[in-house]
């Protein structure tokens, strides 16, 4: 029985290797809820974390994880804390888990700390699942029309455009500019010229949009004002600030903490600016609340009364759980009803205009064609 041999790699393969796995392997939202689950599972269980690592180190699929796994227990058998290992992998471990982590450290409370992160992680996993869902239906229609209206100005056009052009008879305006789209979009040199102009516009929004605080933060400030989208913006960011500063605050982060962290987990640049100060003055011994209601257009009553009545009663996150739930039942509502207005608006707008304009710059000649025969 002949015995295979493993080929050697080459040291260029190696480093090739440990690059695809460092930097170009993602590791999967669902796979970090899949790892802190079961590791809180097995020490609920009685396993060390040490053997617990070296249990899902085996188990987890993914290559980039397991990796970071072996390094993690590596770590903690040469005596570093959980925690403190965790800080070195901030793009896999965001301070929000570290700090609920090594808060229970101190505590002697790791494993409530890390039922709290897991419950965080699955409302986190259902909020986003709840935006994906609702943008792809949309996305997936404008993409039909984008691509039936290429091949009707690109295959279908320009052939009832020659028979057009054969009659000598004073064409409608409509008909005449469908002529020159026809004619434009059928030369290869234009349309890649549009694509490249595209991408162009595309690239420098999204380079600015990263390199260019003023121009984000009033792209970000004009989304909020947005119709439609402005208030469903608004209920996200409410939903993450509600449930992470719930989740710190339930993990014994101190609130000035709390807050400055939650502030990073908001998706919009104003709540993020708003509540990075918010922390700076409640530092200095102004109630959350009272921040918060200096700003009703980012913080609506309801938020701010809730959390008064919290601070008064001591049952602060307990009632931002409440909120957390809600507003995190009201992002799923809404994006459920998005995609039932959405629908509509595409179909009467952009579909009427193109059917209504193809109509007239079609129709219309032909019927005059018809009439001088």
């Amino acid at each position: 029985m002949s015995v295979k041999k493993t080929k050697k790699l080459s040291s260029f393969e190696i480093k090739l290797n440990n690059f695809v796995s460092t930097y170009l392997t993602k590791i999967p939202f669902i796979q970090k809820i899949f790892f802190i689950d079961h590791l809180r599972t097995m020490i609920k269980a009685g396993l060390s974390i040490v053997e617990a690592l070296d249990v899902l180190e085996k188990e987890i699929e993914n290559k980039r994880l397991a990796q970071i796994i072996g390094e993690i227990k590596k770590g903690i058998e040469a005596g570093q804390q959980f925690s403190d290992v965790l800080k070195k992998h901030p793009k896999v471990f965001p301070p929000i888990y570290v700090k609920m982590i090594h808060s229970g450290e101190i505590s002697g409370r790791l494993e409530e700390s890390l039922d709290q992160i897991v419950t965080q992680m699955k409302k986190t996993q259902a909020l986003s699942s709840s935006i994906r869902g609702a943008m792809i239906y949309p996305a997936v229609i404008l993409a039909a029309l984008g691509g039936i209206g290429i091949m009707m100005v690109v295959i279908v056009f320009p052939k009832l455009m020659t028979i057009f052009e054969e009659f000598d008879a004073e064409l409608p305006v409509a008909t005449r500019i469908l002529i020159k789209i026809t004619n434009f979009m059928s030369n290869p040199i234009n349309i890649t010229l549009i694509l490249f102009l595209l991408i162009t516009f595309f690239v420098s929004f999204f380079t600015a949009l990263k390199k260019i605080p003023k121009f984000k933060n009033t792209i970000h400030n004009l989304n909020l004002h947005l119709p439609i989208i402005g208030p469903i913006i608004k209920q996200i960011n409410l939903a993450r600030f509600s449930l992470t500063l719930s989740s710190l605050l339930k993990s014994a982060i101190p609130i000035v903490d709390a807050v400055d962290i939650t502030a990073d987990t908001c998706g919009n640049k104003i709540y993020q600016d708003f509540l990075h100060s918010a922390s700076e003055r409640v530092k200095s011994g102004t109630p959350l609340s009272e921040i918060l209601s200096s700003q009703n257009f980012l913080f609506p009553p309801m938020v701010t009364e809730m959390i008064m009545v919290g601070e008064r009663t001591g049952e602060i996150e307990h009632l931002l759980s409440e909120l957390s739930n809600f507003y995190s039942d009201e992002v799923d509502k809404t994006m459920k009803n998005f995609t039932v207005v959405i629908e509509p608006l595409i179909i009467i707008i952009i579909l009427g205009i193109a059917v209504g304009g193809i109509a007239m710059a079609v129709i219309m000649p032909m019927y005059s064609l018809t009439q001088n025969f």
